[in-house]
């Protein structure tokens, strides 16, 4: 049986036997303080369809697909914010509000852009100002500190 100086003694060889190896690959690959510039070339861009209105639909099936699609977005931050916001305001927008609001969230491709913009991060283009827009960015700012770790639980559905 080993002593623990000739274990330590073993390992540290071992350790040290290995360090090159893996430095060697760490070397090629780690960071130096310059960041290579993104070509994007490695990014496909997926052609989608022209995101339409929906006509025909009554203001309150129209409220509930824009309530379902407040909730189920792409990312997290945009989930917990979009519910809340629809659970706010979404009940008493108008019907104009209510296209707006449906333009919003529903043509641009990307949800980080509309976190973007609802945070003002980004300035918003201007197919997308208007009045829901102020309305999501003044919630944004969450002047109140509301706690909105999550997205709404449905029992205000039922009232």
């Amino acid at each position: 049986m080993l002593s623990s100086v000739a274990v330590k003694t073993l390992v540290n060889r071992v350790c040290l036997s290995w360090r090159p190896a893996v430095t060697g690959l760490m070397s090629a690959r780690g960071y130096r303080g310059e960041a290579p510039e993104d070509t994007k070339g490695d990014l496909i861009d997926i052609p989608l369809p022209p995101w339409e209105e929906k006509t025909g639909e009554s203001i309150d099936i129209k409220r509930r697909r824009l309530l379902y699609e407040s909730r189920k977005r792409g990312m997290l931050e945009n989930c917990i914010l979009l519910s809340h916001f629809a659970k706010r305001y979404l009940d008493t927008m108008s019907e104009t509000q209510l296209r707006q609001y449906d333009r919003l969230i529903n043509e641009p491709t990307n949800d980080w852009d509309i976190y973007y913009w609802a945070t003002e991060a980004l300035p918003t283009p201007e197919p997308y100002e208007g009045e829901i827009m102020d309305m999501l960015k003044e919630y944004t700012k969450n002047r109140d500190q509301e706690q909105r770790l999550d997205a709404p639980n449905l029992e205000y559905l039922d009232k």
